[in-house]
């Protein structure tokens, strides 16, 4: 499904053009680091770094089930996703929001086993059973997808504030 795309005009340059989507996707899916914004049960929030896979419409991360994150997420899917260039200068920063949907199907879950080996290395082997990665150790690790709801992007430069809507 195409977002519609639209240029926020008050932070952006007169005339900017708004960046696509499928530029968008690229660095989604190309992106190795991404931090998640998820809410703590006392409404604070918490923000870490993770690593994801953008498959099928939507990006997919791991946690242990012990983690901050994890705990977070039991109580408010509610998430959002950035990645980007680290600098003010130029490059494309990009922020996802969405709800964090659980991931249970084997065949799903084979399938972003292998893509996360694929993106990250043999050190990102995960095996797949009950309904979660697992990793050498033994470590349960629930999987979650985000399909976008909002997108921004904030490209640097040319200064255009890109918003998708889905």
């Amino acid at each position: 499904m195409e977002p519609i795309t639209e240029v926020d005009a008050r932070f952006s340059l007169p005339g900017a053009a708004a960046t696509s989507w499928e530029e968008a996707a690229e660095l989604l899916e190309r992106a190795e680091v991404w931090w998640l914004a998820t809410v703590r049960r006392d409404g604070r929030p918490h923000v870490t770094p993770l690593l994801a896979v953008w498959r099928d419409g939507a990006l997919h991360f791991c946690t242990g089930t012990e983690e901050q994150k994890s705990r977070n997420l039991e109580a408010n899917r509610q998430v959002a996703l950035t990645t980007g260039d680290n600098s003010f200068t130029s490059g494309l920063d990009l922020v996802v929001e969405g709800v964090a949907e659980q991931v249970t199907d084997q065949g799903t879950l084979k399938a972003l086993a292998d893509a996360w080996e694929a993106k990250y290395g043999p050190d990102w082997h995960f095996d797949v059973h009950d309904g979660a990665f697992h990793n050498s150790e033994g470590g349960r690790a629930p999987v979650y997808a985000v399909a976008p709801t909002r997108a921004f992007g904030f490209r640097k430069g040319d200064y255009a504030q890109t918003r998708w809507r889905f």
